[in-house]
């Protein structure tokens, strides 16, 4: 977004986590941001990931598909470490994240979605987005409670912030909307526009246009498209194939827990084990 933050408004633990302005995002550069490198996840005997190894370049938009069962969300739970991997390592922008809270790995910049919608139905669409901002927000709770002019100068900003973040989604004229009362389809964007509201390094993406007709698809892949073109990086998990080879630059396919292929999407659509195990096979 291009509006400016008032100086009273800095990134959360800037001191304590300078990667996220540092050597995580260096906007423009070609190396790897986000990096796994043999990384496990058991559930009892279960192997949901087997030795996952790859790596999404800076700036780039990056899928992540497979059939049901084959780890995608699972991978995206250990990256944004809401699950800690049992085996392998996880680095974002050269730093080791595999063991750190997801809290700490939010102040870096990671940013997702979810399969299933998870907004404050009882909020207004800019109150969700205003949640969202949390990292950005650094008043505290005694200027909060008086009200003091720092306070109100951050406030006005997450008001600002939000109108346009609801406008860049479609969702403009909905700001006052309670989120329960939006569509679905709209319940997606305005996920979307929430894990934007803190200006991501990396954004996870879980099935943004799941449950969306073509129209609503053709939205978010415009959407995605501008959010790389402005410097954030995007690892997409999507069932939907036209999707995914028309907006990723890479690919990465697993297939119970393991990584089965990867390349560009053309090299992906014609890969004989691709075809088998995901795209389907003719005959």
């Amino acid at each position: 977004m291009s509006e400016q933050r008032p100086a009273a408004v800095t990134p959360a633990g800037a001191g304590e986590d300078t990667a996220r302005g540092g050597s995580v995002t260096a906007r423009g550069e070609t190396r790897s941001l986000l990096t796994l490198r043999e990384v496990g996840r058991t559930f009892g005997g279960v192997r949901a990931l087997d030795g996952v190894s790859f790596a999404v370049r800076a700036g780039a938009i990056h899928g992540l598909i497979g059939p049901n069962g084959a780890g995608k969300t699972t991978a995206l739970n250990v990256i944004s470490g809401l699950m800690r991997p049992t085996s392998g390592a996880i680095e974002l922008g050269g730093r080791r994240v595999d063991r750190l809270p997801a809290y700490r790995i939010a102040g870096l910049g990671v940013r997702r979605t979810y399969q299933n919608i998870r907004l404050f139905p009882a909020m207004s669409a800019a109150e969700n987005l205003i949640v969202g901002m949390h990292t950005l927000t650094r008043a505290p709770l005694w200027q909060r409670l008086i009200y003091a002019p720092a306070a109100r100068r951050e406030e006005a900003w997450a008001h600002e912030r939000a109108r346009a973040l609801l406008g860049r989604v479609g969702l403009g004229r909905r700001e006052a909307e309670l989120a329960r009362n939006l569509s679905y389809g709209e319940q997606r964007r305005l996920e979307i526009a929430r894990a934007l509201a803190s200006d991501p390094t990396l954004l996870l993406l879980d099935e943004p246009t799941a449950g969306m007709n073509p129209r609503e698809v053709e939205e978010v892949a415009h959407l995605i498209r501008s959010i790389a073109a402005e410097g954030s990086t995007v690892l997409l998990v999507e069932h939907n194939v036209a999707l995914v080879m028309g907006v990723c630059e890479r690919i990465t396919v697993l297939d119970y827990g393991r990584v089965n292929a990867e390349g560009t999407p053309e090299q992906v659509s014609a890969d004989a084990r691709v075809i088998e195990a995901y795209l389907g096979s003719e005959g």
